[in-house]
């Protein structure tokens, strides 16, 4: 062998020997995930939907994958800001989004987003689905829809909503129902269900669109009211409360649901593990009762299925904001 194929094949070799070397531990981490806590990061205050969806699987989670899962709430710009948090945060599984569906809201209202829906996150899977329920302070006079459509028109502007942030599923539903209704009422955006429950109950808002696990205990104790829910099939966990479309509302659909996400190019045997776990603990018939007790539905699936769901709302969604001219308040 000459010297120049002898320096050839020496560069070659060792060419190889550093790529194994880098391949090596990535492997060796993949093979041994998880040896460390699990960060879940919710990006909502404490209290609201999503933190208590979050709160009800986190024990299961630790028992699953045998490290602590720590939920860090980060909330503020409609789930934006705890969200652009994990999209820069290492492929490495031990950052979650745990979030709600305004994932896909987002994009339609917020030109500027700091992250890439699509690009810069990895579907892990579904966690619960679930109906948004519209709530009204005591002292607000009605008790129904058709009287709620009746005092918004007597008195256009002078009502109000919440939500839990400009692109949640309860931002677009307020709008939705404007549209539907040919009402005016202003948006009041919260960085979270928690406070957003808390300010209705006090009477410095008089309306909220919310998912049920942030009001499902206030409105069985009759601190607030229910006057209807934002799917085309009623909750059951509230049974009595009418759809938005009985209720007379043609045309009004908006489901929600909680997802688990994870950094772009987080390794595909590392999100299987999460995968399983998720699906082995939502069929798990106290995690299901525990969920149906907040009003949603364990769901679980593939992250291919969450990856369609994805697609398919970022078109739905772009519609309705075109269409009702919702934008960030």
């Amino acid at each position: 062998m000459s010297i120049l194929n002898r320096w050839a094949h020496s560069a070659v070799m060792a060419t190889l020997v550093a790529a194994a070397a880098c391949v090596a531990p990535a492997a060796h981490a993949q093979q041994h995930w998880p040896d460390k806590p699990i960060r879940f990061v919710v990006p909502y205050p404490p209290g609201g939907g999503t933190d208590v969806i979050a709160r009800i699987v986190q024990e299961r989670f630790q028992n699953t994958l045998g490290q602590p899962i720590i939920i860090e709430n980060r909330g503020g710009a409609a789930g934006s800001l705890g969200t652009d948090v994990v999209a820069k945060a290492p492929s490495d599984g031990y950052t979650v989004l745990f979030t709600l569906s305004s994932h896909t809201i987002n994009p339609s209202i917020y030109p500027k987003l700091p992250f890439n829906t699509v690009k810069d996150f990895e579907p892990v899977g579904t966690v619960a689905s679930l109906p948004q329920i519209l709530v009204a302070n005591n002292q607000l006079p009605v008790n129904n829809v058709a009287e709620l459509i009746a005092l918004a028109k007597a008195k256009p502007d002078s009502l109000s909503f919440a939500s839990v942030g400009n692109g949640s599923p309860g931002h677009l539903a307020g709008e939705l129902f404007k549209l539907r209704t040919g009402t005016k009422m202003t948006h009041v955006p919260y960085r979270g269900g928690g406070p957003a429950v808390t300010d209705v109950m006090g009477g410095q808002v008089p309306l909220l669109w919310v998912s049920i696990p942030a009001a499902a205990q206030f409105v069985k104790t009759g601190k607030l009211k229910a006057l209807a829910v934002s799917t085309v099939k009623r909750s059951a966990a509230f049974p009595d409360v009418p759809t938005m479309q009985e209720a007379g509302v043609a045309d009004f659909e908006v489901d929600s649901w909680y997802a688990m996400f994870v950094p772009a190019k987080t390794p595909k045997a590392i999100i299987d593990k999460l995968n399983a776990a998720l699906n082995t603990i939502v069929r798990e018939p106290d995690i299901r009762e525990k969920l149906l007790a907040q009003g949603s539905e364990g769901v679980g699936g593939t992250p291919q299925a969450l990856g369609k769901i994805v697609d398919a709302e970022l078109v739905k969604w772009a519609k309705l904001a075109k269409d009702a001219n919702i934008r960030a308040d």
